[in-house]
């Protein structure tokens, strides 16, 4: 059986993946989608590395947002996805490469303890702006406390330096700003660029999967996606370094 695991970003949870990983799995594809929230950069990559390692096979890996700084520093993944993700070299962290926007920004609410929240008006604008209701309603509703320091931590390897890997620059971003992930893209040996939000697996599940399936090739099992009328934005790939340009 082929394999993928999804790795969430701040502020979210596995739940967030879950018609993308529906799709992935009614095509017999094994997913992982492990719970961050561990208190620490490390930690989180600690429990990535460990639902890796309890695969039968080589996975595909994407981490979405700082889900990127995640899969920087786990190893044994068959391809790497950064999905409007940070991609850190030695000694770089999310917040040290640009971290949130100031849309962003503005809706973080500090809490007691030194976490935060997001204000949920505004984070439906700027993570879920282009996502249709009731999708995008629900995933807002998904959205948990934030610990303290994650987005400051520094990977402790970089395995994009020794994979191949696929960016997704999602043009239409409003949490990170989509000039610097076309930067960060020239790190990955492929190139995408979508004309979605920062949140393509809850307004178009469809082109993650897509993504995934395609990237695992001919290992999986034939037969429609669920919600097949699901029509995405265009895709197009790209070379190593380039920059996909928008239909």
């Amino acid at each position: 059986m082929t394999a993928a695991v999804l790795v969430h970003g701040l502020y979210h949870q596995p739940e967030h993946f879950a018609a993308v990983a529906e799709r992935l799995r009614v095509r017999g594809v094994d997913v992982a989608v492990p719970e961050l929230h561990r208190g620490s950069l490390r930690a989180d990559t600690a429990a990535v590395q460990a639902a890796v390692d309890e695969l039968p096979e080589p996975p595909v890996l994407l981490g979405h947002s700082y889900g990127g700084s995640v899969i920087t520093g786990v190893g044994g993944a068959r391809h790497l996805v950064y999905l409007a993700a940070f991609v850190p070299d030695v000694g770089e962290s999310a917040a040290a490469l640009g971290g949130a926007s100031r849309e962003l920004r503005a809706a973080i609410v500090p809490v007691a303890g030194g976490s935060t929240v997001l204000h949920t008006g505004r984070a439906a604008d700027v993570l879920y702006g282009d996502c249709p209701d009731p999708a995008a309603s629900r995933a807002v509703g998904l959205l948990r406390e934030q610990g303290a320091g994650c987005g400051r931590g520094v990977p402790e390897r970089q395995s994009w330096k020794g994979a191949a890997s696929t960016y997704v620059v999602c043009a239409q971003d409003r949490a990170v700003d989509p000039a610097l992930q076309r930067e960060l893209a020239a790190r990955c040996t492929g190139v995408r660029e979508w004309r979605t939000g920062h949140s393509p697996f809850v307004g178009h599940p469809r082109l993650v999967a897509d993504l995934v399936l395609e990237l695992l090739g001919a290992d999986v099992r034939g037969g429609p996606c669920p919600g097949e009328g699901d029509v995405p934005p265009p895709v197009r790939p790209d070379g190593r370094g380039g920059r996909a340009t928008r239909p």
